[in-house]
């Protein structure tokens, strides 16, 4: 896409858009948005997560407590083998890079030095 160019509509994939006071506007389906731009596009891409064992992690994954964990606030702790199902990654909270639900315990945040990929 040239410079002068502007970007589709995410809403409707319109090619009529026009920029009014800093946002881009849709003329078909008269949605607003902020352009993208270079610094932003470097900002979403996540850095790589890895597991205890140096494998990538990806949101949807499968993982393994390679560990037992005590779980503040509950009596019984996670066993190392539990698996977890359908990891989300998260950027930006503590030490803590994944969202998870753990069955029989709720969601929960881990880290990623305390799991390997299944």
């Amino acid at each position: 896409m040239s410079e002068t160019e502007e970007p589709r509509c995410p809403e409707c994939s319109s090619e009529h858009t026009y920029e009014l006071d800093g946002f881009v506007v849709c003329s078909m389906c008269a949605h607003q948005w902020v352009p993208a731009t270079d610094a932003d596009e470097d900002a979403a891409t996540t850095p790589e997560i890895r597991d205890a064992v140096g494998n990538v992690l990806a949101d949807g994954d499968t993982v393994t407590v390679v560990k037992t964990l005590k779980v503040k606030g509950s009596s019984a702790p996670i066993k190392a083998g539990t698996k977890v199902r359908n990891i989300r990654l998260v950027d930006g909270v503590g030490d803590h890079d994944i969202d998870c639900r753990i069955d029989g315990f709720g969601a929960m945040q881990l880290k990623s030095s305390v799991v390997k990929k299944a």
